[in-house]
């Protein structure tokens, strides 16, 4: 028997995806959804997500924070208008040009983008896989992207679920690197040294052979943030491919 409340969606997707349905209708009013989500996400890459408030974002837009509320029932709800919005559009992958493999290089890097233009996004997690029609059209480019191969629909589902974990843990690694409230005014490279100078007075290479001997050979040492980062991204995105090239041409 069908439990129809079970299957019912939260109401943060209802308004998604009536919303992604429907024609434009004229100009938009003066606070809208999507003036609110905007504002949301600007004050989120400025000053992170543990800024964001109801009344910092009415703040923001100039209106009694009560009014955002006819617009966003809830904080957890704007965060789903968040997520959905942030994004952006997919890329326009050409197959025909690019092949699957470099198709899914594009996708992989400009996913990456996204999480370092909004590095709040990696804070937020759902309880449940993605729902929001902007996501959904990410994760469709990345399996029509596998549309010419011989994988199977499950082992494209897996290819592309595997390189959100990587780009996404990537990412979460690195920007952990940022600036901290004991030293607000360091920057990447000043975050590495300072790591590789603490782990290198906290290990012993008796207890952790293998990472005295990383620290020994100044694998921690800073190095040029972008390029280096760019460089290790490229290497692990290129071993996940060949090993999913392994499979394509099986």
């Amino acid at each position: 028997m069908s439990n129809e409340t079970d299957d019912k969606l939260p109401r943060s997707l209802e308004v998604l995806w009536k919303r992604a349905n429907r024609r434009p209708r004229g100009p938009q009013q003066a606070l809208s959804l999507e003036r609110i989500v905007a504002a949301a996400i600007e004050l989120a890459d400025a000053e992170g997500l543990q800024a964001l408030s109801m009344a910092r974002l009415a703040e923001r837009l100039g209106c009694a924070t009560m009014s955002l509320y006819r617009h966003v029932a809830s904080k957890d709800d704007l965060l789903v208008f968040m997520m959905d919005a942030a994004p952006g559009a997919p890329p326009v992958i050409d197959v025909a040009v690019h092949g699957w493999r470099g198709g899914l290089e594009r996708w992989a890097r400009e996913l990456r983008a996204f999480y370092y233009r909004h590095p709040w996004s990696l804070q937020i997690t759902h309880n449940r896989p993605p729902l929001e029609p902007g996501q959904l059209a990410w994760l469709d480019c990345c399996l029509r992207t596998m549309a010419g191969t011989r994988l199977s629909p499950h082992e494209k589902l897996a290819v592309c679920f595997l390189l959100l974990q990587y780009i996404r843990g990537e990412a979460q690694l690195n920007l952990s690197m940022s600036p901290t409230k004991e030293h607000p005014d360091w920057n990447g490279r000043e975050m590495q040294a300072w790591y590789g100078r603490t782990l290198a007075r906290l290990i012993d290479a008796e207890r952790f052979p293998a990472l005295a001997e990383l620290s020994a050979s100044g694998a921690f040492e800073p190095g040029d943030d972008e390029a280096g980062q760019s460089a290790e991204f490229d290497f692990g995105l290129s071993r996940i491919l060949d090993g999913v090239e392994m499979v394509v041409r099986r």
